[in-house]
Formats: structure tokens, C-alpha cells, sequence
């Protein structure tokens, strides 16, 4: 008797662990969303050089993860922040070409996200500030017929490793993700 109260027990601490609500990875977490932004091929930048009409314009970050500025050449922007790509360009024009140059930087396009799988239309998107999975699916068609509603798999750039997490649908979503929606299992 006191055997099958022990393994009706197990049972259902079993049962409950079982409904409890999933975990999800710490590198997903808000930590993520808060640090500063760095720049990454797709983005287009808006460049003010305060005085100089020529070298003020739109530039986008190319697949090597530089911008072309006239006069100084190519900058280094990826993993950069809007911030310190401000700085290297005043760095830059300040060598010879101006005597004390005043630039901003400032992220005029986000580069996109990525959706596949169980959605109505997978493909590439414009990012949308404060976008979340559930958000990111409603751009992408919605879900289709058999598709997993409560979680996704998102495989994000962290520290320059695509690092990749089973993650709630109200998971936010950063420029450059790759959302993943699979089928369920019914």
C-alpha cells in the first residue's frame, strides 16, 4: 500500500511538471531587447555631417557590413552602434579633411526579418519597432491550418553566433531574426 502511494505520488508531480509553463533560454530574455542596437547589413543609416550638404545622405549598410561615404571611403558600421559609427566618422573627416566636424548617425531603415514555415506567406519583411512573433506572423499572412499557435523557434545573431530558441509567441522580435513556425502535432 505504501509503495503505490509513493508511485501515485511520483505520478502526479510528475502530471503537474508536466503543465507547468515552459522555460525559455536567459539570452532571449529582456537583456536582449534593451541593449543598445548594432548596425548589420540591411540597415539604412541617415548621416548628418552639420555644414556639409555633400557627405549629409542615406547610406546602407553592404554585405560586408560597411557604408561608402564620399571623400573618406568606407567605414566600418557593423556591430557597431549608431553612436560609435558617429564617432569613427568624425574621426575620419577630422584627418585632413575638416577642421571640427559634427556628425550623426541614425538608423533610418532596420534590415528585415525572416519568417518561414507554418504561415501564410514565409519571406522576407520590413522590421516594425516593438514587433512581437504573433505580430510578425499577422505581417506574414497569419498562421496556416496546422500551425504551432503558442510557440516558434527564432535563431538570432548574438555576439556575431546565430544562436537559436523555442520561444513563446509573444517573444519580441529584433531586426534580422529568422522566425521559424512549425506544424503541431495533432
Amino acid at each position: 500500500m505504501k509503495t503505490t502511494k509513493i508511485i501515485f505520488g511520483l505520478a502526479v508531480c510528475s502530471w503537474l511538471t508536466g503543465c507547468a509553463s515552459p522555460q525559455y533560454p536567459n539570452y532571449f530574455k529582456e537583456d536582449q531587447i534593451i541593449r543598445p542596437y548594432t548596425l548589420a547589413s540591411g540597415d539604412r543609416l541617415r548621416i548628418i555631417v552639420f555644414g556639409q550638404n555633400d557627405l549629409s545622405n542615406s547610406y546602407g549598410v553592404d554585405g560586408s557590413g560597411n557604408i561608402a561615404m564620399p571623400l573618406i571611403g568606407t567605414v566600418h558600421a557593423e556591430g557597431r552602434t549608431t553612436a560609435q559609427l558617429s564617432q569613427d566618422i568624425t574621426a575620419k573627416l577630422r584627418n585632413g579633411l575638416l577642421r571640427d566636424p559634427k556628425v550623426s548617425a541614425e538608423v533610418d531603415t532596420y534590415r528585415p526579418f525572416f519568417i518561414l514555415g507554418e504561415v501564410g506567406k514565409a519571406g522576407q519583411y520590413p522590421f516594425v519597432n516593438g514587433m512581437t512573433v504573433e505580430t510578425a506572423v499577422a505581417i506574414a499572412g497569419g498562421f496556416a491550418p496546422h500551425a504551432q499557435r503558442t510557440t516558434a523557434n527564432i535563431t538570432r545573431l548574438i555576439d556575431g553566433k546565430p544562436v537559436k530558441a523555442t520561444v513563446p509567441i509573444n517573444q519580441a522580435v529584433l531586426p534580422g531574426d529568422n522566425i521559424t513556425i512549425t506544424g503541431s502535432l495533432l
